[in-house]
């Protein structure tokens, strides 16, 4: 592999090297958080807030798990209020609205439609499930979906930050979306929300509670262990070193490995966590974009399991499944899982071919739900609890949740840690913004005519920094004024090079993969080629010391993995269309 000649620097990033060194230094710390998904982060977050001194321990990269696999929703749960969770969909749409309010430049208002073909079938479904009914719902008609988009209005008729449902007939329903299946009687629209880009909100959050405590320390490929005297060791997955540490308690937060997490540090229990899997596929396929009206559809397969389609950064995602899982890895979009998804998205527009080959990205993940004997996975709550487990330390165990809630449960867990240390709460992080969202005005526009006007930059790049860093865009574009040649990584790409060099610095990249899967969006989106892919390798060699081995062995893991769990194969990227060869 050639690569353009640039200056080696150190072969690890700064912080990661003063991190390790002020641990070892003194590995005393309140609490530890074992699990940098989502809930783990905000749990850190939440207990630096209080000014504890406080380690979260990934081994992995962060949002690397399940929390990189979500649907993308930030969402009330609707379909929550089937199961009686009323309380689950309440606190889900108080943290749907907060997010809009403190993560503005990642969430964002989204119409969402269901498509009704029947009228009162399904009404008995919240009586079965009260009842202990385990089977598959009945199908959803129209009247139990306006009864339940009635709940959804009221439950937010106080606070109410987004329109109200609308219904409508079936001609009404098919001149809006004219290609949609014509045995649609009724349409019901209502407005929730969704993530640009997930994972990189959880790496705002970490800098965030870096930030405000900066005797914290996040620490990403790293592990805690008991040592030959039954003591906590952190060890390190970069450099092999192990130094000793101590927490008044632990927060296990390891979502689908919880239970493995516990047994390993305090021995057997009973199980806890039960997972399912689920996939999703983004699609290129522009007459399915266009079909959509910029609406989410939120509608019924035939087997009673809801999936949906929304656009998603240029394509249409789309999913889900939800297959019963007993022991938690790694996990891919199988081919009967794929062609599930593509079957449901005939079935809602039938004109529209689509095909294996519009597929551009796919991800699958385990979702960490509480043990359940549920037959059927579409009733197993979504809902999380806490629960203590006697130790030494002892350990608070996060059981369940989902993205939209993760601050809530994070706050749980952290007053449940303030308990076990004595301690009363400083403050709540309700109306906290996150990362680029503070001081985000009420237009996005405003933040882009102020970047152009300040750094002399065109509208597009202007709204690429917004897009993706909010007002932290403003320092992503001073560290790349001042570095040399920045350029677009290739001809019609928005990512630069000194845009890749500050990400390396800046946001605790260790492998190739966190650029390409986390802290950019070229994978997902199915811009990514060999070319780019040798281009991000070298920056991020010349940040991280590697050598041509390091980078080639970078570059094959790459490669492997969006082949093996994404369904990408770069290999023939290059030889592909145009539109492969951008990264706008």
């Amino acid at each position: 592999m050639t690569s353009p000649a640039l200056p080696v620097r150190e072969a690890m990033p700064t912080s990661r090297t003063d991190k390790l060194d002020r641990i070892v230094a003194d590995g005393a710390f309140d609490a530890i958080v074992v699990g940098g998904g989502i809930n783990g982060i905000g749990a850190f977050r939440e207990l630096a807030l209080q000014h504890l001194r406080v380690l979260l321990v990934e081994r992995a990269d962060f949002c690397s798990g399940c929390s990189a696999a979500p649907s993308r929703m930030i969402h009330g749960g609707l379909r929550y209020l089937e199961n009686g969770e009323f309380s689950l969909v309440r606190e889900s749409l108080v943290e749907r609205d907060a997010l809009l309010q403190t993560a503005p430049h990642m969430v964002h208002p989204l119409p969402t439609t269901i498509p009704i073909v029947g009228v009162f079938s399904g009404l008995l479904n919240s009586t079965v499930a009260f009842f202990g009914g385990t089977g598959k719902p009945s199908s959803r008609g129209a009247v139990p979906i306006r009864i339940g988009l009635a709940v959804y209005d009221w439950l937010t008729r106080k606070r109410r930050a987004m329109p109200r449902h609308i219904f409508r007939g079936r001609a009404a329903t098919l001149r809006k979306w004219p290609r949609l299946n014509a045995r649609i009687r009724f349409s019901a629209t209502y407005y929730d929300a969704w993530i640009s880009h997930p994972e990189r909100l959880g790496m705002e959050l970490i800098a965030d509670a870096e930030g405000i405590a900066p005797s914290c320390a996040a620490m990403n490929y790293a592990t805690l262990e008991r040592s030959a005297d039954g003591g906590l060791e952190l060890a390190d997955g970069t450099t092999g070193l192990r130094a000793s540490v101590t927490a008044r308690v632990i927060v296990n937060a390891t979502g689908a490995w919880l239970d493995e997490t516990r047994d390993a540090l305090e021995g057997q229990g009973e199980r806890l966590v039960a997972g399912t899997k689920g996939s999703h596929l983004v699609i290129d396929n522009p007459a399915l974009r266009e079909a959509l009206g910029g609406h989410m559809f939120y509608f019924e397969n035939t087997d009673g399991r809801v999936c949906i389609a929304f656009p998603y950064l240029g394509n249409v995602l789309a999913g889900a499944t939800d297959i019963r899982v007993e022991k938690p890895g790694r996990v891919r979009c199988e081919d009967d899982e794929r062609d599930y998804i593509l079957e449901a998205l005939q079935r809602l527009f039938p004109d529209i071919p689509n095909s294996a080959d519009d597929i551009v990205f796919s991800f699958s993940g385990i979702r960490p739900l509480p043990r359940s004997q549920q037959a059927f996975t579409g009733r197993i709550s979504r809902d999380h609890f806490t629960q203590r487990i006697d130790g030494s330390p002892p350990q608070i165990c996060m059981v369940g949740g989902k993205w939209t809630t993760f601050r809530a449960f994070a706050a749980q867990a952290a007053d449940d840690v303030l308990h076990e240390l004595g301690i009363a709460r400083q403050r709540g992080s309700e109306a906290v913004p996150i990362g680029g969202g503070k001081d985000f005005p009420a237009e996005s526009r405003d933040l882009v005519r102020l970047f152009m006007h300040r750094f002399g930059i065109d509208e597009s790049r202007a709204a690429h920094l917004v897009d993706r860093y909010g007002t932290n865009g403003e320092a992503v574009e001073a560290h790349c004024a001042g570095y040399p040649d920045d350029a677009p990584l290739v001809p019609g790409c928005a990512y630069t090079s000194g845009e890749i060099d500050y990400l390396c610095r800046n946001e605790q990249v260790i492998h190739l993969g966190d650029l390409v899967l986390r802290r950019t969006d070229l994978a997902i989106t199915g811009r990514l080629s060999l070319t780019l892919l040798d281009r991000l390798a070298a920056i991020a060699a010349a940040v991280m010391g590697w050598s041509d081995e390091e980078s080639l062995a970078e570059r094959e893991k790459v490669v492997a993995d969006l082949r093996d769990y994404h369904g990408v194969h770069l290999a023939d990227a290059d030889n592909q269309t145009d539109r492969r060869e951008e990264c706008v």
